[in-house]
């Protein structure tokens, strides 16, 4: 290999790494900005009390078992 095709192929390899760490730079400008923004709006805490009175059956008589089915037949 000749020194002007050596250096023809460390000029293309200097620009395919340049052009490498500007693409990392956007990601990476664009992971943190992505990070620095809420997922969610925030969210207010209060406490929600929770009676003491006897817990009414008759609401959910008619209600469904979350992943049994209903009451009246076998799973």
């Amino acid at each position: 290999m000749s020194l002007h095709e050596e250096l023809t192929a460390v000029k293309r390899s200097l620009d395919d790494l340049v052009r490498t760490v500007g693409q990392l730079e956007q990601r990476l400008g664009e992971t943190r900005a992505a990070e620095a923004r809420p997922l969610a709006p925030a969210l207010v805490h209060e406490l929600i009390p929770i009676p003491d009175t006897p817990y009414n059956h008759a609401l959910w008589t008619d209600s469904d078992d979350e992943g049994l089915g209903v009451h009246s037949r076998r799973t």
